[in-house]
């Protein structure tokens, strides 16, 4: 469960939208396993070579499932952006309520149940790129721009190379790899799961190595 140090109706708001981003995650999480069971990803054909509706799958079962990603990656993307304005205002509220002087920087606020003061020295190591819509990478949450702090294993404190991240990919296809990235003041706790889809890649973003 996400939590935080501080309370108030900002924080209360901020709880429901995350409860709310957990459900549409888990049947975006049930409709994706209709597929996989189908053996068919969101742009296969659903028609066999001669036009007619392929017997090798449930066609209805197919067709509904893609529906229902596509509508819930939209609602997915607006809580998100929710989210991130809520957790906005969580932190103007700590600070107009002397949680911490105007002049001290600012710093990030956790959505994983940290204290907002227990990783203050935590330090970036790499940038998520472009985000390629629908991918495995955009379904988790990922945005271009967000600096990572933790891939799976992989931190600052260990971190040589982007290939450490490639072969975390590789070895984690259909597992969740736990991610957590800093979003401007806002550290964000993911689950992605790196899979085979309509394009090329596993995650569906690329992620570069800070100058």
């Amino acid at each position: 469960m996400v939590g935080f140090n501080m309370d108030g109706p900002a924080r209360d708001r901020v709880m429901k939208l995350i409860q709310e981003k957990d459900r549409i995650e888990s049947i975006i999480r049930d409709q994706n396993l209709i597929l996989e069971a189908n053996n068919v990803g969101m742009q296969d054909s659903l028609v066999d070579a001669d036009g007619f509706p392929r017997n090798d799958i449930d066609v209805y079962k197919v067709r509904h499932a893609r529906h229902q990603i596509i509508c819930l990656q939209n609602d997915h993307k607006k809580i998100m952006k929710e989210i991130e304005k809520g957790l906005g205002e969580v932190h103007a509220d700590f600070l107009g309520t002397g949680g911490a002087s105007s002049s001290t920087p600012h710093q990030p606020i956790y959505t994983n149940g940290l204290s907002r003061h227990s990783e203050t020295h935590s330090q970036t190591f790499a940038k998520v790129g472009p985000v390629q819509e629908g991918s495995p990478a955009d379904l988790a949450g990922l945005c271009e721009d967000d600096e990572l702090l933790q891939f799976g294993s992989v931190n600052h404190g260990n971190f040589t190379d982007i290939t450490q991240l490639h072969s975390i990919v590789v070895h984690s296809v259909g597992q969740a790899i736990q991610v957590r990235v800093q979003r401007q003041h806002i550290v964000v706790s993911l689950n992605v799961v790196p899979r085979p889809w309509a394009r090329p890649g596993l995650l569906g973003c690329q992620i570069q190595r800070l100058s």
